[in-house]
Parts: structure tokens; C-alpha cells; sequence
């Protein structure tokens, strides 16, 4: 029995790669499509392990039934990446993804369908030594098992041959990897196999031209045989990715080349002659002229070639379907669009298909969350729509109009320690489509009504909530993300002389745009779609904003993809008029960020006054450079100086801090060391500045709980962190050098794993006492610390 998927991660194709968000957008990377049930992939997400997502018709509607994970799941292990089935036999490839070294190593692990349609596990393969980028690509058929290992041996790639033992066992039988290939080629970057036959890309060989070979399995002998070079000749261009997906239909083979044509994409079409070998019968080539990458996926569905193209439109995806003429060349039977339309989306990424049976991920859609379309055949030979498969979120209900008190750990089903919830509004209520989530916040009081007001941001805009009656808040609306750019992962506000300032990051051309904060006053019938009042374009995309309200300048701090990115420092903005913001400057603290540009993640800039007489007064900022603590002095925008730069042990990703009142510490954190393993609980480092020019750090609190921190804020001996799944934690500072938690509530208390998912930010400077506190896939949650004068 064959294989029945081919599968194709574009984001391991250089030239296919979407912004750097796509890296969490994985379910429908990779499906298979077995008698009964559809399984999607999805070996890398913000919040969970690697998952195989198993579906199935219940009573006519299409329902998730199980989901599938390694014995031992954990963060970036991969499991998910490639998928394969065979009869009641499924093998899932688990590729570990970078930048988390904790993940286990590679391996493939298969399982088998039982009496009652469960999936159980049947053996694990792990990769042999050296044998890098093993499970890249899979395939099944009875007995056997392929898998690709694309960068072994300096990325010249190579398979794995196993075959079934009568104990069940998985025994290594062969290593096939072509004769001419070498360092580079990626070899087993794709893969199919009929039983007899392996179709195997090397989409990197000839200097990227790439090529397909076939192995065939001697059963005589029990030796395999390379059988055949599939090359398109001159016809191809250089660059084009040739083997880039592959699928095998007999005597027939086809072979994708996403990047011919400047991108345009395009299939070739081969055939086995029994004089001359395989022979090229056309190349089909979109009428196309833009990147689209048609040849990215594909899979046979019967007799159709159904063709992947995730790049068409902006990156919205399509799909067409292919039947091969008399003349042997291939023409569009079909076309399958994406429903929704939305840019980023890349309808077509993976596929999988039987005779009567189509499969279509849509892995950027709902925002990165992840669709898959499921089609049938009809008896006209057409394809139906028949089901959009999505996995189960259960994002929960909102909590409002009493107070819940935190009684014995526990408010509301959440973990709690001295810590009461006021009120939850979902992000369902804030409206959350599906895969829209909260992620930064600010807050805004109104100085002649007194009302307290959230700024929270969303993946698609910012919404703002009258928190005023803390456990009645009233979502008042929306201001959506600058028309034209693209939902964001990353979006951040701050406020001055009752104006917000928003930026997004990853967002394309989105700019800065300035809200009047005075219109909540008087909204009517909520919620509203608003409008901003001004824009500000010199800066595209920027990780956050910093101001200081005391000088009436911001700092677009993290900027990228077009404007004045300042090297991703400081891009300095007078915006004292706040509806008439102006370029004041740059700095970039150079030595410090991943690329030594002086990148800074967030900063806090203020005027100093703290022990340091040398500045007192002077415009200070201090800056988490993701390498290390960067301090400079931008009183004079036209000539900032960098005063100082800290490293510290074990550094990952130098993240955000806030300093005391007096400015004497300075309290940082790493987003990245908990993930990659190097600290045993959630770190906050503790650094004493009260030396400008040698910060020295001075301290270590280590948590209890292993999640990854996120925003911090200070205010008097408190410590408010959003640790991201353990959710708000407080910590008493009264000894600056030896914090002690004295209190959280858990906004995600099923889990404390180093994800990133939970508690994004907190906002605890409102002067009724209210600590409110976002929460990326549940909400927005208010809170209130007992027995503490906050």
C-alpha cells in the first residue's frame, strides 16, 4: 500500500519564508488524510508541544476526536512536523525547532489505529548520530518507513530506510542518498514513496537549480537502487528549487519548483520509459509574474495533481488542480481559494489527498491560529467543500458584577495567593474573532472625570475599556491596526497629555498612530470602531514605544521593515505636540542587540534623579539591548552618548526592566534563558545603578515556578511581573536585593511551562488600587492585592 501524503514545510525553503511570526503559524503545515480520519500537524505554536490534531465525521459533521503528542511533550519539540499513513499505521516526524535547545532530539514516532479508532503509540525511531534534520520529511507504505534527514553531512541531506520487525520493532535497513549530491543540496527535503519506488527531493542541488531522484527497492536482492535523476534542463532557472515537493503516480512523477520564475513557481512533469528512463514531459508554469510559489506542495488526489501555491495574493494562498491532457502537458481542472481572503494566510502550504479525499492547510489563517479545508469528490469528479477543520481553543466566559475573592488558592477556577479577581472581559467580548488575542497595556485615568480607563492591545488593534467600575468594565470599542498593514504579534501604547501612541511590530508600513484619549468621554452605544487623530510614518514596524511624560519625548524602540530604524535603538520623537509628532533623533548603542546595531527590545527613560550626581537631571535612558543593560544619556537628541553597558551570566534575551522610585535599582528581565534551560525557575535580575558608568548586578530572584517572564513595572516596594502562563506575580522589594513573592493569581493555571502563551503585561499604577493584566488567549483580567497599600 502507498504512502498517501507528501508534505512540505515552506518556511525551511529560503525565498518561501513569511515574516518572522510565521514560525509559530504551523497547523496545516502538514496532514494526512487516512480511510476515516484527517490528522493536521502543527509542530510549532506560541502556547503548546509539537500536536497532531486527529479528526473524524461523527454522525456527518466532522469533529476533532484526539490529539497526538510525544511521550515526553515539550516546547519546540517538533512533533507534527511531517506526517505519513499507511492502512491504520501513522508515522509523525518531530523536528526540534531552533532557538530552544531544550527540545528533545529528533525522532519519529509512529502509531497504530485500534478496534475503537484510536490512535495508540507503536514505537519511536529515533535519529541516528549525525543525522541532522531527521523527520524532515516521512513516508510510509506497509512495512516501511522513510525518513529524510535534510541536513546531515553539511545540509547534503540524506534517507533513512526502516522496516517493521515481527516484534514490532523498527530496524534501520538502508541509507539512501544519491551520488552526486553534496553539501548543500538538502537531500530528503521531500519525499514519497509507492511501495517500490521513493520519489526523493533535493531542492538545493546545482546551486539551487534542485533536482528529484528515484530509488527502487529490489525485493530479490533486498538492496536499494538509485533508478533515475530527475533534472528540467535548460528550461528551469537557476534558483528554481526543483524537488521542493514531490509526488509519484505510477509511472509517473511530478517535481515542484516554487522559485522559478523570479517565484512564479511551476511543476515538471515526468515519465517512466522503459528505454530511456525518466523522461521530462512538460513543465507547467502559472500565468503568473509575481512570487507565488506554485510547486511548494503537492499531492495526488486520484488522478489529479493538486499543486500548492502559498505565496499567491499577497501570500493568501491557492490550490489548483491539476489533470494531465493527451499530449501530455497539464491544465487547470480547478481552483481552490481561500474562503476567507486574508492576506498571510498561505492557503496551500500542505495538502494530503486520497482518490476521493482533499486536505488544504491554511496554516496563517484566523490570524496564525490555523485552518484546514477538507474537499470531497463528487460523482461529476468535482470537489466540495465539505468541513473547515479547526482545533478546540476553549478560551473561557467572562466573570462580571461581583467581586470573586481569592478563597483557599483559588478565584473562579483560578490559582490565586492574595490576590481577589474584580472582574474578566474574554477576548471573545472584546471582539475576539477567532484567533484574535490580547497582548500589551497601558492605562489612561481622565483628569476631569476621574475615570480609569485600559488601553489594551490586540493582534488587529487596540480596545479600550472604561475599568472605572472595576468588576462592571464596559468595552467601549476598537481603534483599529493603519490600514494596509497586517495583524500583529507585538503591539504596545503609552500615554501622554491624554493622547495615546501606538506601534506594532511585524506589521509592515504601520507607523505610529495618536489616538485623543478625551473622545472616551462621550462614546455612544458601544462598542465603536474609531479613528486616530494623527500618524506619524517615519518608523514602519517598532517593537514598543517608550515615553517619558516628564519631557514630552517618545522612543520607538525595535525598528525594522522600512522608516528611520535607528538600528532598532532609540528613534527619538518630540511629541509635546501630541497630534503633531517630529523626528528628533537617533541612538543606537553599538556593541550590543543580536547584530551588534544596538537593538533595543524596550527601554525606560526618565529624568534622573537618582544617587549619581554626575547626571542628576539629565534625560537617562535605560535600555534591555537583548545582549545586555544599555544606559545613555539622550538629554541632547542630536548628540546622545552611551554612558554604560552591562552583560550579565547565562544572557538569552535581555528583555524589559523598570527602576525604582529613587532610581537607584533597576530591575530587569530575560524572555529567553528559562526556554533554552539556563536558569532553573522564572529570573529577575537585579541590578544596582546607582553608578551610571558601572552598573553592577547584584542579585538573582529565582521563582519557583519555570515560566518565561515577560513585562515588569515597579511601584514603591512591590514588583508586578506577567510571567506568561504562571500569570500575575508580585514580589515585596522592601529588601531591594532579596525580593519575596507575596502574592499572584494565575491567569492559565493548567500549566507553568516556559511557553510563550498567558499573562503578556500588567498595568498596576492606577490610584483606585486596580491591577489590570492581559492575558493573550483569555483576556483581560482585574484584579486587586489584598492587605497590601498599593
Amino acid at each position: 500500500m502507498k504512502t498517501r501524503t507528501l508534505i512540505l514545510l515552506g518556511l525551511l525553503l529560503t525565498g518561501l519564508a513569511g515574516p518572522a511570526r510565521a514560525q509559530y503559524w504551523t497547523y496545516g503545515n502538514a496532514a494526512v488524510v487516512g480511510e476515516e480520519d484527517v490528522a493536521i500537524g502543527q509542530p510549532m505554536s506560541l502556547s503548546d508541544p509539537g500536536t497532531v490534531f486527529v479528526f473524524r465525521a461523527v454522525d456527518g459533521t466532522w469533529r476533532e476526536v484526539g490529539r497526538l503528542q510525544a511521550p515526553e511533550p515539550a516546547y519546540g519539540d517538533g512533533f507534527g512536523h511531517s506526517l505519513a499513513q499507511s492502512g491504520d499505521r501513522m508515522a509523525v516526524g518531530a523536528v526540534g525547532q531552533a532557538p530552544f535547545p531544550g527540545a528533545p532530539p529528533n525522532a519519529v514516532y509512529l502509531f497504530e489505529r485500534d478496534e475503537d479508532g484510536t490512535w495508540q503509540p507503536a514505537g519511536r525511531v529515533e535519529a541516528p548520530e549525525g543525522a541532522t534534520g531527521f523527520g524532515a520529511s516521512v513516508a510510509l507504505a506497509g512495512d516501511v518507513l522513510l525518513v529524510g534527514a535534510a541536513d546531515q553531512e553539511g545540509m547534503r541531506g540524506g534517507v533513512y530506510v526502516y522496516r517493521r520487525e515481527a516484534d514490532g520493532t523498527w530496524a534501520r535497513e538502508a541509507m539512501l542518498r544519491a551520488a552526486d549530491t553534496g553539501a548543500g543540496d538538502r537531500f530528503g527535503m521531500a519525499l514519497t514513496f509507492d511501495g517500490m519506488h521513493a520519489l526523493i527531493g533535493a531542492p538545493r542541488h546545482a546551486g539551487g537549480t534542485g533536482a528529484a531522484y528515484v530509488f527502487a527497492y529490489d525485493a530479490a536482492s533486498g538492496r536499494w537502487q538509485e533508478a533515475g535523476k530527475l533534472a528540467a534542463g535548460e528550461g528551469l532557472e537557476a534558483g528554481a528549487r526543483l524537488g521542493a515537493a514531490v509526488a509519484l503516480h505510477g509511472d509517473v512523477a511530478y517535481v515542484g519548483a516554487p522559485m522559478h520564475a523570479d517565484g512564479s513557481g511551476g511543476v515538471a512533469h515526468f515519465r517512466r520509459d522503459p528505454e530511456r528512463g525518466w523522461v521530462l514531459v512538460s513543465l507547467w508554469t502559472p500565468d503568473a509574474s509575481t512570487p507565488r510559489h506554485y510547486g511548494a506542495a503537492l499531492t495526488m488526489a486520484g488522478d489529479d495533481l493538486v499543486v500548492g501555491a502559498p505565496g499567491e495574493g499577497d501570500q493568501t494562498g491557492r490550490a489548483v488542480i491539476l489533470r494531465v491532457r493527451a499530449d501530455g502537458t497539464l491544465a487547470v481542472r480547478a481552483t481552490i481559494e481561500d474562503p476567507a481572503g486574508q492576506p498571510g494566510n498561505r492557503l496551500g502550504t500542505g495538502m494530503a489527498a486520497t482518490a476521493r479525499r482533499l486536505v488544504v492547510g491554511v496554516p496563517g489563517g484566523d490570524y496564525g491560529l490555523g485552518r484546514a479545508l477538507l474537499y470531497d469528490r463528487q460523482a461529476d469528479g468535482t470537489w466540495q467543500l465539505t468541513a473547515v477543520l479547526l482545533k478546540e481553543t476553549g478560551a473561557p466566559a467572562s466573570i462580571t458584577g461581583d467581586r470573586v475573592p481569592c478563597t483557599d488558592g483559588e478565584a473562579a477556577a483560578f490559582a490565586c495567593h492574595n490576590v481577589d479577581l474584580l472582574a474578566f472581559l474574554s477576548v471573545r467580548d472584546l471582539d475576539g474573532e477567532r484567533g484574535v488575542f490580547v497582548n500589551d497595556l497601558w492605562g489612561w485615568t481622565d483628569p476631569e472625570t476621574g475615570k480609569e480607563y485600559a488601553l489594551v492591545g490586540k493582534n488587529v488593534g487596540l480596545a479600550f475599556i472604561d475599568v472605572s467600575d472595576p468588576s462592571n468594565p464596559v468595552y467601549l470599542g476598537t481603534l483599529p491596526r493603519t490600514e494596509g498593514a497586517p495583524a500583529s504579534l507585538w503591539r504596545d501604547v503609552k500615554v501622554y497629555k491624554n493622547h495615546a501612541f501606538i506601534v506594532a511590530d511585524g506589521a509592515g508600513p504601520h507607523g505610529m498612530q495618536v489616538f485623543d484619549l478625551t473622545r472616551l468621554r462621550r462614546v455612544e452605544n458601544p462598542p465603536v470602531t474609531f479613528t486616530e487623530d494623527a500618524h506619524y510614518d517615519r518608523i514602519h514596524s517598532s517593537h514598543n514605544i517608550v515615553i517619558n511624560e516628564e519631557t514630552g519625548f517618545a522612543f520607538a524602540v525595535g525598528n525594522r521593515m522600512g522608516g528611520e530604524t535607528c538600528g532598532g535603538g532609540l528613534h527619538m520623537i518630540d511629541i509635546r505636540e501630541p497630534k503633531h509628532p517630529r523626528f528628533a533623533g537617533c541612538f543606537s548603542h553599538v556593541g550590543t542587540g543580536n547584530n551588534g546595531t544596538g537593538g533595543t527590545h524596550d527601554a525606560q527613560c526618565v529624568v534622573y534623579r537618582g544617587p549619581d550626581a554626575d547626571y542628576q537631571g539629565r534625560e537617562i535612558c535605560f535600555g534591555s539591548n537583548e545582549t545586555a543593560l544599555s544606559i545613555a544619556d539622550v538629554t541632547d537628541k542630536a548628540n546622545p552618548k552611551a554612558i554604560a553597558r552591562a552583560t550579565y551570566p547565562k544572557v538569552a534575551y535581555a528583555h524589559q526592566g523598570w527602576l525604582t522610585e529613587d532610581h537607584r535599582y533597576f530591575y530587569m528581565n530575560d524572555e529567553g534563558d528559562e526556554m533554552s534551560r539556563l536558569v532553573p525557575g522564572t529570573r529577575t535580575l537585579i541590578w544596582d545603578v546607582s553608578d551610571l558608568d558601572d552598573p553592577q548586578l547584584v542579585g538573582e530572584y529565582i521563582a519557583k515556578t519555570p515560566s518565561v517572564d515577560h513585562n515588569l513595572y515597579v511601584k514603591g516596594d512591590l514588583v508586578f511581573e506577567s510571567n506568561y502562563v504562571s500569570g500575575l506575580r508580585i514580589l515585596d522589594i522592601t529588601n531591594r536585593e532579596q525580593p519575596v513573592e507575596v502574592g499572584f493569581f494565575d491567569t492559565v493555571p493548567a500549566t507553568d511551562a516556559p511557553v510563550f502563551s498567558g499573562s503578556w503585561s500588567n498595568y498596576p499604577y492606577f490610584k483606585s488600587g486596580i491591577i489590570v493584566v492581559t492575558s493573550m488567549h483569555e483576556g483581560v483580567f482585574i484584579l486587586r492585592k489584598k492587605d497590601v497599600d498599593i
